[in-house]
């Protein structure tokens, strides 16, 4: 592994405990624990538990609410898990859902200044935008709620071909993150008129077609829209199994059908001409009459026909308020979000629970999403212990997310709110993946993603994360967060002085950081092996002691029991 930085120790003999040292010592191997153990036995492989999960619980355990916050939450703090086990989970989520926004992406951009006329070709000011909300906000549940969303409708900056492209960026992130806890059907409106998605999807400037030349509208977005973000490509059930006839999965839609849903979203421009400032970029694209195709449309068997003459905004409606009471779409959103929060292997049971709160919140409303964020978390399998130990429940944690939970852990700040943090989807030296940077319109990592010629492949089990985990990737994750954890981001800084009292007793710091950062989840052996490392680094000192906790949370964060969230 490559030494970036040292643990600068008090420890006989040269001095340094070097990461490569810090890592093997005490035979630890995580790099091998991290690709093998945690990709074969953390997220699948073997035979998925029978027993009946337990009822959720009137009283939580603290390490019961760190694992709550964990599947909930952007990340969390000490006093966070407090919160939840005096609140208890329904009370804490009802505060969370009750919360407002502290500030959206687009305030953010305008009080740093970043709508100067010297920026509207740069991208200043998007990545500390970000950071700024995944690391200090307090509505930690839609925070977390904003990025699954973003992993769903996806749309990266480098992909927007527009100027004042951090402001497209941020109105676009704003519908998402202000409609995280609101209803499904409005993020489909929000999207379908913002112009990041228009210009991601190509069908921002889209014409109807043209017989003299032969041009078609363009169908990213008619594609796009079922594939990925509404009834995927073929028909479900509501515990996430396909609709088979005659053996064969049965397909949502047709190319035929895209061709039709194309003309949908033809006449879509800007709604301003004037460019000098980025305000048009925050309105919803307008439709230009005369460029929109008013032919009669049907498509999906005639479950949504739009008759000649339709206007733009009408074709729209008919078009989304048929795909949003699509049957498939419960189903095929909400396994999506449960692997996103929870579970990368939902049993059908799980799937159909939460797909029937989507139809029906109980008072006859589709699409709630508190309801079915809620539905999410509280569901017997999310909240039942016996889960920790299965072989097949439990996912990856994403890269961000880990970055993120050391960030609300540690209490990391910004005092002049730059957040400097940057860009970390480089798989060489970061993160591998960096929240608004996503190369293309099916993401980071796909929901159906198997690592071929492993147990989860075996098992028949999907691991939608590790489609962007592999030796280098690990190797480089451990690296970044080695500098971070000692040194901070420029300005940005960790607090670590909780830790203080605990450095010169390895086992109690230990037990510290295993049931913020892990739930209590990193099993006995794995403890030793980590104390026996961290006891090799002197503590007679301040500098001792701090390189301990550096050294600790390292070890931690790259346990394989830590990064297989369960």
């Amino acid at each position: 592994m490559t030494e970036s930085v040292a643990f600068q120790s008090e420890r006989e003999g040269d001095g340094v405990l070097t990461s490569e040292e810090a890592l093997s010592s005490g035979n630890i191997q995580i790099i091998g624990a991290l690709a093998g153990a945690a990709a074969l036995s953390g997220c699948g492989g073997g035979t998925e538990t029978t027993t009946a999960p337990a009822p959720v619980p009137v009283s939580i355990s603290d390490a019961q609410a760190s694992r709550f916050l964990a599947q909930a939450t952007i990340g969390y703090s000490k006093s966070d898990i407090s919160a939840v086990r005096s609140m208890g989970i329904g009370s804490w989520l009802n505060m969370q859902f009750g919360m407002a926004r502290p500030q959206t992406f687009w305030d953010f951009l305008t009080a740093g200044g970043f709508d100067a006329a010297a920026n509207i070709n740069s991208t200043n000011g998007f990545d500390p935008m970000i950071w700024s909300q995944l690391m200090s906000s307090s509505d930690i549940v839609r925070q977390r709620m904003g990025l699954a969303l973003l992993d769903i409708w996806a749309v990266g900056i480098d992909g927007i071909n527009t100027s004042w492209r951090p402001f497209v960026m941020a109105a676009y992130l704003d519908v998402l993150w202000d409609n995280a806890l609101a209803n499904y059907r409005d993020i489909m409106e929000g999207v379908s008129t913002s112009v990041a998605m228009g210009s991601f999807l190509t069908y921002l400037g889209n014409v109807k077609a043209n017989p003299a030349t032969g041009a078609i509208p363009d169908e990213n977005y008619a594609r796009e829209l079922m594939q990925l973000f509404t009834i995927g490509l073929y028909e479900l059930n509501m515990d996430g199994s396909q609709v088979l006839s005659a053996g064969a999965p049965v397909a949502t839609y047709s190319q035929a059908d895209v061709s039709q849903a194309a003309r949908v979203w033809t006449g879509y421009n800007y709604a301003s001409a004037d460019n000098t400032t980025p305000a048009r970029m925050r309105i919803p694209m307008a439709i230009i009459a005369t460029r929109h195709e008013t032919e009669a449309t049907s498509l999906l068997n005639g479950a949504i026909t739009i008759p000649a003459g339709t206007d733009g905004a009408t074709a729209r409606k008919i078009a989304l308020d048929g795909l949003f009471n699509h049957k498939t779409l419960p189903p095929f959103v909400c396994k999506q979000l449960i692997q996103r929060l929870v579970t990368s292997n939902p049993s059908g049971a799980y799937i159909n629970r939460v797909a029937n709160v989507f139809v029906n919140n109980g008072s006859g409303v589709r699409g709630d999403m508190k309801a079915v964020v809620r539905a999410i978390l509280t569901d017997v399998e999310a909240r039942d212990d016996a889960q920790i130990t299965s072989t097949t429940f439990g996912k990856l944690r994403d890269p961000v997310l880990r970055l993120t939970l050391w960030a609300k852990a540690f209490n990391v700040t910004s005092p002049t709110n730059l957040w400097p943090f940057g860009n970390v989807s480089s798989s060489a030296n970061r993160l591998g993946q960096s929240p608004g940077r996503t190369p293309s319109v099916f993401n980071w990592f796909r929901p159906g993603y198997t690592p071929p010629g492993t147990a989860i492949a075996n098992g028949g089990l999907v691991a939608p994360e590790f489609q962007i985990t592999n030796e280098p990737s690990i190797i480089a994750y451990v690296n970044y967060m080695q500098a971070l954890i000692i040194s901070g981001a420029g300005e940005a800084k960790p607090d670590y002085s909780a830790l203080t009292a605990l450095a010169s007793d390895s086992q109690k710091l230990l037990a510290e950081l295993n049931f913020v950062l892990a739930a209590d989840q990193i099993s006995t052996t794995t403890l030793a092996q980590m104390k026996a490392a961290l006891d090799t680094i002197a503590v007679a000192t301040a500098a001792g002691l701090n390189n301990r906790i550096y050294a600790a949370i390292l070890l931690v964060m790259a346990s394989p029991e830590y990064l297989v969230l369960r």
